[in-house]
């Protein structure tokens, strides 16, 4: 005999929703971190020098961070999947016409439009978390996520390698922008933007999604005022740009680095170059576990989300200068895997911050993070490529050791500036009037 509709279990359509959302971040990452690993390659055909190269880095970072706002705006408003859709479309054939670039501006063109199309991706994907899951499963959603996004970028370099030994750069892009359409199909077919209209969601899973009906798409204004007095949203603003200029290097000049301050082979390199994001991608899964841990100990949210971020930038840069110290490259590499661990175990909070401190308007203020974190993203490749021309004694020698040790240098005081901007954030209290006050893991 048949249970009553009233008495089924629940459905578990919000898995099929995570599932869609870990195989973007993954596609994201192997889209943005290819780049780096072809860098040589690329180099070499269009004559570039670090400068350029350096630029050519930062044009992502640049377009990804002015339509982080934009694009989180977008699905606050007419929802994520209409804005997924066309984003992921934009960014797969922007990543293909990468293959034909034949100068610097046309490369430089290919990855900000690039930039601008992947710049819609994180800020829908919280909204997706909002309406889809849970309270009680956001953060655990999150942390997921960036789990998979690094780990795709961990992955990375050994795929590009390993295509590359098949095929010319050039294709290889062509290769890498068509998982991003077939990925943009599916969902497409399935998803949909307020799951009381799916059929695969029955009642009581609904029942589970508290507040799907309060952060559904809506015309509500984004209260931008509020947003711009707040000083939690200017301190998630900066720890981000903090944590972004420091983790930038390993998706652009950690391969240069490795060749040629180290003098490593490119199959060593491109497994050494994925243990940043292999071990970044292991913080987002221990973050996100440290803050439900302590919040069940404690009962303060606030303290454990502060805690366990702020640690974790001062762990990024301690190690980092650890990483300076060390002469065999493998080591060096571990405590760089271990900065990046560390880096990544404030993630967690800070996605978290942003949907319980944004509510309905959790897209835009992600997209407002994000932004900020990717202008520091822009800023750390230029900065490094210049201290490495500064260090150079002729045009045509290769970057000192001391201008690369500069480098980490810099990036570790940076990394501290975040670890204390942590310290005056709020990431509990809804910035919205009358927002409802989520519970939280």
């Amino acid at each position: 005999m048949s249970l009553p509709h009233s008495a089924a279990p629940a459905t578990r359509a919000r898995r099929v929703v995570l599932g869609f959302a870990i195989t973007l971040a993954i596609i994201t990452y192997i889209d943005r971190v290819c780049i780096s690993q072809a860098a040589g390659d690329i180099r070499r055909d269009l004559v570039f020098d670090e400068k350029d190269m350096g630029k050519i880095f930062s044009a992502f970072t640049l377009a990804y961070a002015l339509f982080e706002i934009p694009g989180g705006w977008m699905g606050d408003r007419f929802g994520p999947r209409s804005v997924l859709i066309r984003v992921v479309a934009m960014w797969s054939a922007f990543t293909a016409l990468t293959g034909a670039a034949w100068n610097y501006t046309s490369m430089w063109a290919c990855r900000f439009f690039f930039g601008m199309g992947e710049a819609g991706c994180f800020p829908n994907l919280t909204k997706v978390f909002t309406i889809w899951m849970p309270s009680t499963e956001r953060v655990q959603a999150q942390s997921i996520l960036w789990l998979s996004a690094r780990w795709g970028g961990a992955f990375t370099p050994m795929l590009v390698a390993w295509v590359l030994g098949y095929v010319n750069w050039r294709h290889a892009f062509v290769l890498f922008g068509l998982l991003g359409v077939v990925w943009a199909v599916f969902f497409a077919r399935w998803f949909r933007d307020d799951p009381r209209r799916h059929p695969a969601v029955n009642a009581a899973e609904l029942k589970l999604m508290d507040g799907a009906e309060e952060n559904a798409p809506s015309n509500h204004a984004v209260p931008w005022g509020r947003l711009a007095r707040s000083s939690t949203v200017w301190m998630l603003w900066l720890q981000y740009f903090c944590m972004s200029y420091g983790w930038y290097f390993y998706i652009t000049w950690l391969p240069t680095y490795l060749r040629d301050a180290r003098g490593v082979a490119l199959g060593k390199s491109a497994v050494l170059s994925g243990l940043p994001l292999f071990f970044g991608g292991i913080g987002c899964l221990v973050g996100g576990w440290l803050v439900s841990q302590l919040v069940r100990r404690t009962g303060d949210t606030r303290l454990a989300r502060r805690g366990v971020a702020s640690v974790g930038l001062f762990g990024a840069a301690i190690m980092l200068v650890v990483a300076t110290k060390l002469g065999d490259p493998t080591w060096a590499m571990v405590a760089m895997g271990m900065a990046s661990f560390c880096n990544d175990l404030a993630m967690a909070s800070a996605w978290a911050a942003c949907m319980d401190v944004g509510g309905r308007h959790a897209g835009a203020l992600s997209g407002s993070m994000n932004m900020m974190g990717n202008l520091g993203g822009a800023v750390g490749p230029v900065a490094v490529g210049y201290i490495l021309a500064a260090g150079k004694a002729t045009a045509d020698a290769k970057p000192s050791m001391e201008s690369w040790t500069t480098a980490f240098l810099v990036a570790a005081a940076v990394y501290c500036v975040g670890a204390v901007a942590w310290i005056f954030i709020d990431p509990v209290s809804p910035i919205s009037h009358g927002e409802p006050d989520a519970k939280r893991a």
